[in-house]
């Protein structure tokens, strides 16, 4: 594993000349902005800076729980892998026939499935292997829209195309600096939650990251449409793919060698890019590239196959998921081991579900769990080493590589999104820092929003 550094992660920000500032609206927040100073200063007692899985259920709870809340995304939406990232089937929230994660979460997909006029997958049946039918498909669209009426409903202020660039822990709080659209801001705050999936603020903070040299392929969401599958000759569309990757003109790895699936589910969560990153401008530019890249040369070879000449693609969207990048080095670290057999931390706050689902260049063979098995998910797993007024939630929990795959998703990270924004909570009116806060508190505030603890 290495480590980055806070030069790394600022390297492909760069000279920003800022032509002037924007206003910015407070309600719940003190604003200064001093004379001759072209950084505005605004005060919250909470910041989230990521607004995707995680991030958007902790600036819920922890508004809801009485604290000013600001949210920083920097991209234009909430919701991340649901719905930039076109993952629009999050789970697993049931366990061998029971609710085990509930919450703003919960609440957020099930009233995007009512509104949209869905059903919910019958969760009593016990699908075993095919975890996949207990996720629930929802509309991302739908889902964007009610993240951010909760954020308003609740009192979030959010920020949308912001991008953090220094982080400062001062007189026992935080002074985060953020470069956006025409402004340059210092957010002072009391707690900080990092939901940026690559722990890119725990970095920034001087708190220690992991990663591994060779990481998880990311997979840009797609759909086909303008073919009959089943009328096309499978076995001359196989014939014709290897000899075009032995050309080198398709890599074979793309598409996880699978050319037949990927015309039977018209692309859906198929593509597979090799070494995805979005850490920082520079990689996230080339994973979306290459993800982009790799569907125009696969619709070409496509089109020119019989019965697929009208072959096109219906939506794409606008990043390549990614799945795998940086790791806080947490206090606690979750283990394959202690996920497999269902260890019952003793400051167990979440539960999560999901088998071992390690993707690599030859694809995904995901490893259940042993019936009844249910991992949980500690707080001190959520803490960086070291650190003061922080708390991280989303895959960049502090866990080894194994356990990472099946933490990941996005089920397992609204748990988390809601610990760490109640923990965040209690910790500022209590005036201490999250290690610190007693866990049968954190539980009850969460308890009474609806969420489930062990």
């Amino acid at each position: 594993m290495i480590k980055i550094t806070r030069r790394a992660i600022l390297k492909t920000i760069g000279s920003i000349s800022v032509a002037g500032l924007i206003p910015i609206s407070t309600k719940a927040s003190d604003s200064d902005t001093k004379p001759g100073n072209d950084i505005r200063t605004i005060k919250t007692d909470i910041l989230v800076v990521g607004g995707g899985t995680a991030g958007t259920i902790a600036a819920i709870q922890a508004a809801r729980a009485g604290c000013s809340t600001i949210l920083v995304e920097n991209g234009s939406q909430l919701g991340g892998t649901t719905t930039t990232g076109g993952v629009s089937f999050p789970g697993l929230f049931h366990a061998w026939g029971k609710q085990v994660i509930g919450g703003i979460g919960w609440e957020l997909v099930t009233e995007a499935v009512r509104l949209n006029d869905d059903k919910l997958p019958d969760f009593t049946i016990p699908y075993g292997k095919d975890h996949p039918k207990h996720q629930v498909r929802i509309n991302p669209y739908l889902y964007t829209l009610l993240a951010e009426e909760k954020c308003l409903e609740a009192g979030v202020k959010l920020r949308f195309y912001e991008t953090i660039t220094e982080a400062t822990f001062r007189d026992n709080n935080w002074e985060v600096e953020t470069i956006g659209k025409g402004t340059r801001t210092k957010i002072v705050c009391n707690q900080l939650i990092d939901c940026t999936g690559n722990a890119a603020l725990t970095s920034l903070a001087g708190y220690g990251v992991l990663r591994e040299e060779i990481t998880q392929p990311g997979s840009l969401m797609f759909k086909l449409g303008g073919y009959d599958y089943p009328s096309l000759d499978l076995k001359m569309i196989r014939k014709r793919y290897n000899e075009e990757v032995m050309k080198g003109r398709l890599v074979k790895e793309e598409f996880r060698n699978n050319i037949e699936g990927l015309l039977s589910s018209a692309g859906d969560n198929i593509s597979h890019i090799l070494g995805a990153d979005s850490t920082t401008s520079t990689s996230h530019t080339i994973t979306n590239v290459n993800g982009r890249t790799s569907l125009l040369n696969t619709l070409r070879f496509l089109r020119e196959l019989p019965g697929c000449e009208r072959i096109h693609i219906i939506s794409m969207q606008p990043e390549t998921g990614v799945r795998e990048t940086y790791r806080i080095d947490g206090v606690s670290q979750i283990t394959k081991d202690d996920y497999v057999s269902g260890k019952r931390f003793e400051d167990a706050v979440s539960y999560s579900f999901y088998p071992i689902d390690l993707h690599d260049k030859e694809g995904i063979v995901p490893k259940q769990l042993t019936e009844g098995i249910l991992p949980t998910i500690p707080l001190r797993a959520l803490i960086p080493k070291n650190s003061k007024n922080f708390i991280v939630a989303g895959r960049c929990i502090s866990s080894d590589r194994l356990a990472n795959s099946a933490l990941r998703v996005q089920a397992s990270c609204m748990g988390m999104g809601q610990v760490a924004g109640a923990t965040a909570a209690l910790a500022c009116k209590q005036n201490t820092s999250p290690l610190y806060v007693s866990i049968n508190q954190i539980k009850s505030l969460i308890a009474d929003n609806g969420g489930i603890v062990p």
